[in-house]
């Protein structure tokens, strides 16, 4: 399957918000170059618990394992392949990075086009 690289920020609603911010659930739409998508087929979901350099290595072999199961704060990604109303597919994903002090709740980014 090709790809093209977008990269970029976006901001992401829903039609009920998922309970936990930080385990969120696919979205219904997201918006990007100014435009609204309407996502109407979730075509893959899965989470990336992998903690990179320095964060690998600061954890006990054991709890390193269970992190990587369930995650831990601010470490993460939720990636969702999606089809939107147009035809287009695209993969986003959310980072549970906090991205400064003031905003500890990440962000969500459009990875992807699929060609």
């Amino acid at each position: 399957m090709e790809a093209r690289f977008i990269g970029e920020s976006i901001s992401v609603e829903w039609d009920k918000p998922p309970f936990l911010e930080k385990k969120p659930t696919c979205p219904d739409r997201f918006i990007w170059d100014s435009q609204t998508l309407e996502i109407v087929e979730l075509l893959s979901e899965w989470r990336d618990y992998q903690r990179n350099g320095r964060m690998g290595m600061n954890m006990r072999p054991e709890h390193l394992r269970r992190a990587r199961e369930r995650g831990s704060w601010g470490v993460g990604r939720f990636y969702f392949r999606v089809r939107v109303a147009d035809g287009r597919s695209f993969e986003l994903y959310y980072d549970r990075a906090a991205i400064s002090s003031d905003r500890r709740k990440g962000a969500w980014f459009l990875n992807q086009e699929l060609l």
